[in-house]
C-alpha cells in the first residue's frame, strides 16, 4: 500500500515516475485534489470523498481492484483416490465401498500393464480350457480373473464374487466387516487380445444380503442350500450401488457411476494414478453411429431388418448412419457415452436369448448408460428390470442415445 503522503512526496518529486508505474490494467486509477489541506478524491463513477490532510498540490495514486475469487489452475488435477475420498465425506458413499474401489482400480492397473507387454511376455494365444459358457479361455482370461478375484479378497469388504470366468459365485473367506457383492467379467472382448485391439473390464457393485453371509475355505464344496443362497443374490441392476467398466486401448480409462453421474478417469502411466478427465457425463439425445454384428443378419428377424435397413438409407443430410463395431462391449459403450448412437447384440436363430451376459455384462453398461441419460432395453423390457435367474443368464441389448433406441422400439413393436 502506498501512504497519500508518500504518493504526495513521489509526484512532486517524479510525476512522470509515478505515472508510469501506475499504467498496470490491475490498477483503478482515482485523481486526488488539493483543498486547502484537504485531499478529496474522485473516482471513476463520479463520486467524492475526502481523505486526509496533506501537504502539496494534485496527488495520483492507485487503488486496486476488489480482489475476485481465483479460477481453478489449468494444471490442478485429481486423482481416483481423492475423488473417492470427496464422495465419502459428501456421504455418497460409505468407507468400505470406497476401499472395494479402490481395490478394483487396482486390478485394472496390473491388467492393463500386462495387456500391454502381453507378445513380450508371451501371454497371447489360448490358455486350453473352457470356461462354464463353453468358450474358449484366453490366457489372460484366467490371469485377468485371478487378479480381479485377490485384489478383492485382499480388500476385506467383499463378501461374495460372482464372474464370467467362475462356474458359480465364490464366498470370499477373508471377509468379516464387510460383504458387497461383486459381479465382474475381468477381460471382455478378449479375442481382440492377440491382435492388439480395445478390450475392457466391467464391474457392478451390489449391497449385502445379509441373510446369506457365511465364510468357506477355498477348497470347500458348497452344499445345495448355500448354492442356492449365492445364487439368490442375482439382482435386478435397478438395485446397484455402483457399476463401472476399464478400457484398454490407446488410453487405461476408468468409468464410474455411484448413482449421481458418470465420471471418467484417464491412467496417467507417469506416475500411476487415475486422472479425472470426464466430469459427469451425458450421452447426446440422437447419434449417427450404429454399432451391430452384421454377419448375423440373416439370422435375425424381419423388423429389426427394417430398422437397420432405414439406417443405411440417406438421411436428411444426405448421409447413413456409419457402422462401427469392435467386438467389445466396453469400447462400444465408451465411444456411444461421447458421440452418441445405438448398440446392438439382439436375439437371433442360433441365440435365443442373445450373447451378452446380464449380470455381470449388461445390467453394468445399462446402469452407466441411463445414469448419463441414455436408454437400455432387451426390446420389451428396461435391462435393469430384469432380475437374473441364474448368474450367467444372456439377454437380447439395445442400448444407446434415447432418440435412437425410441426409434428402434417403433420399429420391434
Amino acid at each position: 500500500m502506498v501512504s497519500v503522503a508518500a504518493a504526495a512526496t513521489t509526484a512532486t518529486r517524479s510525476p512522470s515516475l509515478f505515472s508510469n508505474s501506475l499504467s498496470s490494467s490491475k490498477f483503478r486509477v482515482s485523481t486526488f485534489y488539493l483543498r486547502g489541506n484537504l485531499v478529496q478524491t474522485v473516482t471513476s463513477n463520479g463520486t467524492s470523498k475526502i481523505l486526509c490532510k496533506v501537504a502539496g498540490s494534485t496527488v495520483t495514486v492507485a487503488e486496486t481492484k476488489p480482489q475476485t475469487k481465483d479460477k481453478k489452475n489449468e494444471f490442478q488435477i485429481e486423482n481416483l483416490t481423492t475423488w473417492l475420498l470427496r464422495q465419502e465425506q459428501a456421504g455418497n458413499i460409505d468407507a468400505e465401498l470406497t476401499v472395494v474401489l479402490s481395490s478394483i482400480s487396482l486390478a485394472c492397473k496390473q491388467i492393463a500393464s500386462l495387456l500391454q507387454r502381453s507378445s513380450i511376455i508371451n501371454l497371447t494365444g489360448a490358455h486350453g480350457t473352457i470356461n462354464v459358457q463353453g468358450e474358449d479361455q484366453k490366457k489372460l482370461d484366467v490371469i485377468s480373473n485371478e487378479l480381479f478375484c485377490n485384489c478383492l479378497r485382499s480388500s476385506g469388504r467383499t463378501g461374495i464374487i460372482a464372474s464370467e470366468e467362475e462356474d458359480v459365485p465364490v464366498a470370499v473367506e477373508e471377509t468379516y466387516s464387510g460383504h458387497y457383492i461383486v459381479v465382474f467379467d475381468p477381460i471382455d472382448g478378449s479375442a481382440n487380445i492377440d491382435t492388439a485391439l480395445t478390450t475392457g473390464s466391467i464391474f457392478g457393485i451390489y449391497a449385502p444380503d445379509k441373510q446369506c453371509l457365511f465364510n468357506i475355505d477355498d477348497d470347500s464344496t458348497l452344499d445345495q442350500a448355500k448354492q442356492k443362497c449365492i445364487v439368490n443374490v442375482c439382482q435386478p441392476g435397478s438395485n446397484l450401488l455402483a457399476a463401472g467398466y476399464c478400457l484398454y486401448s490407446s488410453s487405461v480409462v476408468f468409468t464410474l457411476s455411484l448413482g449421481k453421474g458418470v465420471f471418467a478417469f484417464t491412467l496417467d502411466p507417469s506416475y500411476g494414478e487415475f486422472v479425472l478427465t470426464h466430469e459427469n457425463i451425458k450421452i447426446p439425445k440422437s447419434g449417427k453411429i450404429y454399432s451391430f454384428n452384421e454377419g448375423n443378419y440373416d439370422l435375425w428377424d424381419e423388423k429389426l431388418k427394417k430398422y437397420l435397413t432405414h439406417l443405411r438409407q440417406p438421411g436428411n443430410n444426405g448421409k447413413p448412419y456409419s457402422g462401427r463395431y469392435i467386438g467389445c462391449l466396453v469400447g462400444e459403450i465408451h465411444r456411444m457415452l461421447l458421440y452418441g448412437g445405438i448398440y446392438g447384440n439382439p436375439k437371433n436363430k442360433n441365440s435365443k436369448n442373445g450373447n451378452l451376459r446380464l449380470l455381470y455384462e449388461c445390467a453394468p453398461m445399462s446402469y452407466l448408460v441411463e445414469q448419463a441419460g441414455g436408454i437400455a432395453t432387451d426390446g420389451h423390457q428396461r435391462i435393469l428390470d430384469i432380475k437374473p435367474e441364474e448368474v450367467h443368464q444372456r439377454t437380447p441389448i439395445f442400448i444407446g442415445s434415447p432418440d435412437e433406441v425410441e426409434k428402434l422400439q417403433t420399429y420391434l413393436a
